[in-house]
């Protein structure tokens, strides 16, 4: 079976190299030097990288990416983060990799590309389609659990997936899997979806927090 975040990593750190440490990113206001210290403390210091999704610690976590950044050139940097987790890590085995991080490294790959200039998606593998689509299934319940006020069918070329109770308005988010779980995670303006419901659910949905 394909590796997959592998190979999606290494397109990351390429698409890295290419734009450079100050190019913008859509990680709010990390640059692609700190999105890259965020993805090293994040696998490599489990204690400080807590601060991502717990606020009472995110200053732990912010100074930790800005000594990376400030102390370690940009090379070094993407190195770092091409080669992995150390080897202790449980992602260094290839199935937890696959579970683990093929999201995240699609989308903070995204992150750069349409940071900058290229929003426009990639022509994605009928592999990577496919296991972009089995993790929009398992992930879309959390994404979305930040919405009330709407249930959510996410439509894909090949399947529709319910969310939420059903006893709300609906409103389809229709595109394919991979551009699905860009919006969910809340990269709401660049995601090539169709939003499809009564205009008032569809700006509910619009406003509602999404993501981790």
């Amino acid at each position: 079976m394909a590796h997959l975040a592998r190979t999606e990593r290494d397109a990351l750190c390429d698409t890295l190299v290419q734009a450079g440490p100050e190019a913008p990113t859509l990680s709010g206001r990390w640059r692609a030097a700190d999105l890259a210290a965020h993805l090293i403390v994040r696998e490599g210091r489990p204690d400080l990288a807590a601060g991502v999704a717990l606020p009472p610690l995110s200053g732990r976590t912010e100074r930790a990416m800005e000594r990376l950044v400030r102390d370690t050139p940009f090379a070094e940097l993407v190195e770092r983060v091409r080669s992995g987790p150390p080897v202790w890590h449980p992602t260094r085995l290839a199935p937890v990799d696959e579970m683990v991080n093929l999201v995240e490294m699609f989308v903070h790959h995204e992150d750069v590309r349409r940071g900058g200039d290229d929003a426009s998606p990639r022509r994605l593998s009928a592999d990577m389609t496919h296991a972009l689509a089995s993790r929009l299934r398992l992930m879309g319940p959390l994404l979305a659990r930040g919405v009330t006020g709407v249930s959510i069918h996410l439509v894909t070329p090949t399947r529709r997936t319910r969310l939420g109770t059903g006893q709300d308005p609906v409103v389809e988010i229709h595109g394919h899997p991979g551009e699905l779980l860009l919006f969910l995670f809340g990269r709401r303006e660049v995601a090539e979806v169709e939003l499809v419901g009564d205009p008032a659910a569809v700006q509910t949905l619009w406003d509602a927090p999404l993501g981790m």
